[in-house]
């Protein structure tokens, strides 16, 4: 971390210091919210969750090291100093925005219903050709994530990508308060969290919050193929950049060939040039996510040769349209989360493999009061795009199996005991749910099936 006193961290969260003054100017070393990963020179964050209450383990943190806690009410018998706050999780995010502070860097915000995260690892796999880069790791994206996330960059950053994922009106404006954005990056505006959010022009409304906090001199790369999103022609007196596969946009691609698992190949069209790439990826999707980060690339001074190889140097992560190979199938591991526009562009990947073609998909949650028409539309979308067999599991996935005139099962439990007699060798299967769903328990038996 770069120098980071006990005093300018009681300050910028407004807590009362508590412990010896001598210490005040002490520096932390980190900062973490679980006492597994105390080191020395740890600050702890002392959080109340709904099983564990981080308030326990203040003097195990202390005798592993750490110099100092955040919490809500005073350890007894503190040996080591503590800041005292009304709250830790409003803390952090206030100290958070005090470390982002000391950093005169690029900050990529990416957000979007869709795509955020092979977003982020595409704008990091570009950026890392020149800079040295941070950026969210794991599902990091959230009000406890991104302050995280800030506060783990490392003194000699010189870029980072934060991811800002958001599920209600008002979270994207803390974030970016805490993030300020050099550079917003807005995906697809999409069917998601429309129980908080209402519908698609809400979502819009509550993506581009990210606006309001960005730097003063910020840039704004949006999906100009994204009907919501190309009505924003102007962010605070300045135009948009726009991508997408559409030739309109300054950004686009030509000659797109998805190849499978030999990814897809196209050229990225921008400013008169033509860069020819080999994306690593399956989806004909990250065609958009690339043109994004080429887009940011540029506006950082990449090099068309820099820019080529961060593209092509892209990897996938968790379970995100993860390929696995058995001895009897393909499995398309993408089950880490689903809403209507995401399984859409999954069903459009799965139709690009040779052979037979399995949806299992599951329930999509947070859509609000039309949360059953939007499961028919998918399955109806499946049945529309030639998968040969569409298997859902969950109450709300009843829907999805009628569109599709798939089948559904009560449970995962149900659905795997099926699975036997209903795949044959050589099936491309694509695996897919909102993460509640628990889905990954269907990968993992799938990789151990023999058909």
């Amino acid at each position: 971390m770069k120098p980071f006193t006990l005093s300018e961290i009681a300050a910028a969260c407004g807590g009362t210091y508590v412990g010896d003054e001598a210490l005040r100017e002490a520096t932390v070393t980190s900062v973490e919210r679980d006492s597994r990963q105390i080191k020395d020179g740890s600050l702890f964050l002392a959080i109340k969750g709904e099983r564990v209450d981080g308030h326990d383990f203040i003097k195990k943190c202390y005798d592993s090291g750490a110099v100092c806690a955040i919490c809500e009410r005073a350890p007894e018998n503190a040996e080591k100093p503590y800041i005292l706050v009304p709250s830790t999780l409003d803390a952090v995010k206030r100290i958070a925005g005090a470390y982002r502070e000391k950093f005169d860097i690029p900050v990529v915000g990416v957000s979007g219903s869709v795509g955020k995260t092979s977003t982020k690892e595409m704008l990091y796999a570009v950026l890392s050709q020149k800079y040295k880069t941070h950026k969210t790791q794991g599902n990091l994206n959230n009000e406890l994530g991104v302050p995280l996330t800030l506060l783990s960059m490392p003194e000699d950053a010189e870029a980072a990508v934060i991811e800002m994922g958001i599920s209600d009106f008002g979270e994207m404006s803390r974030l970016s308060q805490m993030a300020q954005p050099t550079v917003c990056v807005l995906t697809i505006i999409g069917c998601c969290h429309l129980e908080n959010l209402g519908d698609r022009d809400g979502v819009l409304k509550a993506k581009t919050e990210m606006f309001r906090y960005a730097r003063e001199d910020a840039e704004f790369i949006l999906n100009g193929d994204d009907d919501k999103l190309c009505t924003v022609t102007d962010v605070r007196g300045k135009a948009p950049i726009f991508f997408g596969l559409n030739e309109q946009n300054r950004y686009h691609a030509e000659n797109i060939e998805n190849n499978g698992e030999g990814g897809v190949s196209c050229t990225l069209c921008f400013d008169g040039k033509r860069l020819d790439v080999t994306i690593p990826a399956i989806g004909s999707y990250m065609v958009s996510n690339a043109l994004a980060a080429v887009a940011a690339g540029r506006l950082l001074g990449l090099s068309d040769e820099e820019l080529k190889r961060g593209v092509e140097s892209y990897k996938t992560v968790g379970s995100r349209a993860h390929v696995i190979n058995t001895d009897c199938l393909r499995i398309i591991d993408d089950c880490y989360n689903a809403n209507p526009t995401s399984v859409k562009a999954s069903l459009d990947t799965l139709k690009n493999f040779d052979g037979r073609k399995v949806a299992v998909l599951g329930d999509m949650k947070e859509l609000g009061k039309n949360e059953l028409a939007l499961h028919f539309d998918t399955g109806a979308y499946a049945k529309e795009s030639g998968v040969d067999l569409v298997l859902a599991a969950g109450p709300l996935a009843k829907e999805l199996a009628k569109g599709a005139d798939g089948s559904w099962f009560e449970s995962v439990e149900a659905l795997e005991e099926a699975l036997p007699r209903l795949l044959e060798k050589g099936d491309t299967v694509l695996v897919k749910a909102s993460h509640s769903m628990q889905f990954e328990r269907i990968v993992g038996f799938l990789k151990e099936l023999n058909v």
